[in-house]
């Protein structure tokens, strides 16, 4: 990486370390960034502790770790399809993670199962959007009708489940399908997916910059594409499956994070990886800090305020491209 993108990767994670702070340090409650203060010089008493070390700093790390989930898995799915406009969201994997997910749970499924079911949705979904938009022509509104049709098709699954669902796990299961970390309890599985896909993004940056290109350039140039196409499947199925199990389907992410981070540091993907990652547990944390705050002391469901942000530059994004001359 050049000296520019070694300087924006360290705004941005000198954001996300900010956000990080901002997210520990307000609430509802009374504790406020005094008390962090005091807590960091050893003098909180031990109701500042709890608050602060068990329920705030771990739903602030998992909500970092789902975002930067997200945001890789979106910048995957873009390049496996070719497709600015792809992510998680709209392609139907978190849709098909959600679902497979909620199914396992309604049927008495816990832990491990609930997240290899989660995975195993991820994978079919995503495998199913490819198969159908390559039967056809590779269009960028083919790969999105395709997804969308996906999506409502788990969306009508999900529906179907939540009404066959006791009442005393409605409310929770949907406000977990709405995107929620207040139950969250270790943020371990979230920031360890971040880390690992990271981690792997950036030693197949290379390769993910030739794919880009087009298959039979990328073959032309010596590249296993069979092979690359299948971790993507499974690397991409695997942080949408582990987000949507922290934290439930959250929209937008995936779609606008690693878009914006290209708009400003250009294609090479050792540099939107790292920055998609820093880029999307930030703006997560932030819309986690907003849903338990703005009309505290309700919660609102972290989804609404992706989708509130993700909207309007979803709008101007594709707009812009419509714009670009072919």
């Amino acid at each position: 990486m050049n000296r520019r993108a070694l300087i924006f990767i360290a705004c941005l994670a000198s954001m996300a370390a900010v956000a990080l702070v901002v997210a520990v340090a307000f609430g509802s409650g009374a504790v406020g960034p005094r008390a962090i203060v005091d807590l960091v010089a050893g003098n909180a008493d031990a109701a500042t502790r709890q608050v602060v070390l068990d329920l705030r700093l771990p739903r602030a790390l998992a909500a970092f770790g789902s975002g930067a989930a997200l945001a890789l898995a979106g910048a995957l799915m873009q390049v496996l399809l070719r497709n600015p406009l792809a992510d998680p969201y709209i392609l139907g994997t978190s849709g098909g993670a959600a679902a497979f997910a909620l199914a396992s749970m309604l049927a008495g499924a816990s832990g491990a199962l609930v997240d290899a079911s989660a995975f195993a949705g991820a994978l079919g979904s995503t495998i199913l959007v490819f198969v159908i938009a390559r039967g056809g022509q590779w269009a960028a509104g083919r790969l999105l009708l395709t997804g969308v049709v996906v999506a409502a098709g788990w969306s009508a699954l999900v529906s179907l489940l939540l009404a066959v669902s006791p009442e005393r796990n409605l409310r929770g299961a949907l406000f977990w399908l709405m995107g929620d970390f207040a139950y969250t309890e270790s943020p371990a599985a979230s920031l360890l997916a971040a880390g690992a896909g990271t981690l792997a993004c950036f030693v197949l940056g290379r390769s993910l910059n030739v794919l880009a290109t087009g298959d039979r350039q990328a073959a032309l140039l010596g590249l296993p594409v069979r092979t690359l196409r299948i971790a993507i499947y499974f690397l991409g199925a695997a942080l949408t499956s582990t987000a949507v199990t922290t934290a439930g389907t959250v929209g937008f992410v995936g779609l606008v994070v690693p878009h914006l981070v290209r708009l400003v540091a250009g294609a090479d993907h050792r540099v939107v990886v790292p920055g998609a990652a820093l880029a999307g547990g930030t703006l997560l944390v932030l819309a986690d800090l907003a849903a338990r705050t703005v009309l505290a002391p309700r919660q609102l469901p972290v989804g609404a305020i992706t989708a509130l942000v993700g909207v309007p530059l979803f709008l101007v994004l594709l707009a812009r491209g419509q714009r670009t001359p072919d």
